[in-house]
């Protein structure tokens, strides 16, 4: 009996040490950054390496995104995945449910900071709100990486470097396009019109996309030979030009206000082209023909910028000739590789994303389709 117990005693004190070890517990915001913490964890035990955050882990970035909900954010997320493996570090990658939920990205980014990631690659909502956590993380010798629409009007020295779309070269690759389409009919003795439409002259993203797509059509065509009309913010004229660049910009950012002003381009009886300088002015234009039919193959020539549905079903179907669309897997994919050059100490510069035009014919190529979100 005593010889039983004593067994007993021994099987239960080995138990007890084999499961004595560490532990480990992750914390986060909600229920989506303890499960990412808690994957992270699992592939660092799991895959090895060096790394700042534990000993034998791999190093980690957190990728913060604008939002989570549209596929453009998931295209990006793709290409931070593609970086994460090709330079062996872990890759979180969040974003609040909406583009307006300012907190709770703010939530992500200080959980992050928490956390002592390795970097953050940062598309911040609003600058002035996330100023205390951007402080926290260079406190904490965290190096961060804008993307996409990055971190503007950061602290000098905060953010080492942006991985995002040039815009005025997008903008050019857009005039590039058209004028290819539409150079046949610019050396009649009568002048003909472009329309431009642009969401708004505020955002230094669309003004970019206009004034590149103005800029370079002008060069292609030469500039004694444009007049820039329009709206004020690039009016150009120039008396007896062959090409009229006719440029519309609504009042204010409602639907309805931007689809009078493609109205009132589209009914111009010189109209050749048109182009739309980002998702919602492209939407405009279609918006616009639905009671005009004056786009499509045989009409005037209609180009855009960005994709989305309606756009994507436009070019499809051949009612616009094609679009620009930004790169989001580059994006993402360059990032992450400032990220990991910035905790290596390298000197880091911006980088130019690039931008891909696509129409009906290309719209399912591997190199355009994970571009193309809805």
């Amino acid at each position: 009996m005593k010889k039983s117990i004593l067994a007993m005693m021994t099987a239960a004190a080995v138990v007890l040490a084999a499961c004595g070890g560490s532990g480990a517990s992750t914390s986060g915001s909600d229920a989506g950054s303890t499960k990412a913490a808690a994957d992270s964890s699992e592939k660092s035990s799991e895959e090895g390496g060096s790394g700042s955050e534990a000993a034998g882990g791999k190093r980690h970035i957190d990728v913060i995104a604008k939002g989570f909900q549209h596929q453009f954010w998931k295209a990006v997320e793709q290409g931070s995945k593609k970086a994460a493996e090709e330079f062996n570090v872990d890759v979180t990658f969040q974003g609040p449910d909406t583009e307006s939920n300012i907190a709770q990205q703010i939530e992500y980014l200080d959980a992050a900071i928490a956390k002592k990631p390795t970097a953050i690659c940062l598309a911040a909502l609003d600058t002035k709100a996330c100023l205390s956590s951007i402080e926290s993380a260079m406190n904490a010798d965290i190096p961060i990486i804008g993307f996409d629409s990055g971190v503007p009007d950061a602290p000098s020295g905060a953010i080492k470097a942006n991985a995002a779309t040039d815009n005025t070269a997008a903008g050019a690759l857009a005039a590039d396009q058209l004028y290819e389409l539409i150079k046949d009919k610019l050396d009649g003795e009568k002048p003909v019109r472009i329309g431009v439409i642009a969401q708004e002259s505020n955002s230094q993203s669309i003004v970019a996309r206009t004034k590149g797509f103005v800029d370079e059509m002008t060069k292609k065509v030469g500039e004694d030979k444009v007049s820039v009309e329009g709206h004020d913010s690039l009016k150009k004229e120039k008396s007896g030009a062959k090409l009229i660049l006719d440029v519309g910009i609504p009042a204010e950012v409602k639907d309805a206000d931007a689809a009078a002003v493609a109205s009132a381009i589209l009914e111009k009886e010189d109209l050749i082209a048109v182009y739309g300088s980002n998702e919602f002015a492209s939407n405009a234009i279609i918006t616009a023909n639905e009671g005009l039919d004056k786009i499509g193959e045989g009409k005037v020539v209609a180009v855009g910028f960005d994709a989305g549905a309606k756009l994507l079903d436009a070019v499809r179907s051949g009612l616009f000739a094609g679009a620009v669309t930004q790169d989001p897997v580059q994006i993402g994919y360059q990032a992450v590789k400032l990220a990991v050059e910035a905790a290596d100490g390298k000197a880091v510069s911006d980088v130019d994303t690039g931008a891909k035009w696509y129409d009906k014919n290309n719209m399912d190529d591997s190199e355009i389709k994970p571009c193309l979100y809805e």
